[in-house]
């Protein structure tokens, strides 16, 4: 074993013996919290996406053709389309080279609970390798019903943030809790120029998404339709390179009988910033204020360039 292996292990000895190691009680208090607080935030996705959808089994309007956007090819692109015959599967992300461990996306890079107007719970996050940068599931769901490839691009490092309204003691917490969620990418330089380049082409699919499906309503099952749209609403607010998406979904309505069903959806928007080569995706919970998510797409920016290469 060579000099310097010897050193790193006594480094490592040295500093494992100033590690504090929680006692069992206090392990499995945490891991119960981390896990209600982890199943609210999946379970917020999901009630999004679903309330959204108005469907569980959703299909193209048949009366509409799948929309290729035009002059896109199997090989040009982030979002080419796939084969004509036959259903298209989500593919993983196409993995980048492996950037080195000092590229890894630091904690500090993310929204703090102070950057919020509310009292937060401890923040949840999670690290990841090689993850696809994701902007909206439900946007990636239309492209695979409109016929295009259904995978997003990829990354090197990222990190997640999870925000929920505190909650005293252990009372239950229902999805609308979720106050921010944000996912910051450490990506390629080509990734992160065809992102925002080619945002116009991922979106153009779903400007107008006829969704329709059976639901159950007042406890019957009937057919539904409601009709989806993504669209860039600003750019370049902050940051290096930005964007602002907005995706809203008409009232539903029933089809057998044309009349419609529940209230108008609210909009939701996701922010997209770039410094360097760090992009963040930021979603506010509930119906948060466009304007108060470029705040925290200006704070976000103002994190990252301390990790971004090039720094600012």
């Amino acid at each position: 074993m060579r000099d310097d292996d010897l050193a790193f292990v006594e480094l490592v000895q040295r500093e494992l013996g100033d590690v504090r190691w929680p006692e069992p009680v206090e392990i499995r208090a945490r891991a119960r919290r981390r896990s209600r607080r982890t199943a609210v935030a999946a379970l917020a996705v999901l009630t999004v996406a679903s309330a959204a959808a108005v469907v569980v089994a959703a299909r193209p309007d048949p009366s509409e053709p799948p929309s290729i956007v035009a002059g896109s090819s199997p090989a040009s692109g982030p979002w080419s389309a796939p084969p004509a015959t036959g259903e298209p599967e989500p593919t993983p992300p196409r993995r980048s080279p492996m950037a080195s461990p000092a590229a890894e996306v630091p904690l500090d890079v993310l929204l703090q609970p102070t950057d919020v107007k509310a009292k937060t719970e401890a923040p949840v996050t999670e690290a990841g390798l090689g993850e696809g940068v994701q902007l909206d599931a439900m946007l990636l769901y239309c492209r695979k019903l409109q016929g295009q490839s259904a995978d997003w691009e990829p990354s090197r490092y990222s990190r997640s943030l999870t925000l929920l309204r505190n909650r005293p003691g252990e009372a239950e917490q229902p999805p609308s809790d979720v106050l921010l969620n944000q996912d910051v990418y450490r990506v390629a330089p080509d990734v992160a120029q065809r992102i925002f380049a080619e945002m116009a082409e991922v979106l153009a699919p779903c400007r107008q998404w006829r969704s329709s499906g059976p639901i159950l309503w007042q406890g019957k099952t009937i057919s539904a339709q409601a009709v989806h749209s993504w669209e860039e609403v600003d750019r370049n607010f902050a940051g290096d390179e930005s964007v602002l998406l907005r995706h809203t979904v008409t009232q539903a309505r029933n089809l057998d009988t044309g009349k419609p069903l529940g209230e108008v959806p609210d909009s939701d928007s996701t922010a997209v910033v770039r410094v360097g080569d760090l992009i963040s995706v930021i979603r506010v919970g509930g119906a948060g204020a466009e304007s108060d998510l470029r705040r925290l797409a200006g704070v976000a920016a103002d994190r990252m360039c301390v990790a971004a290469n090039p720094r600012c």
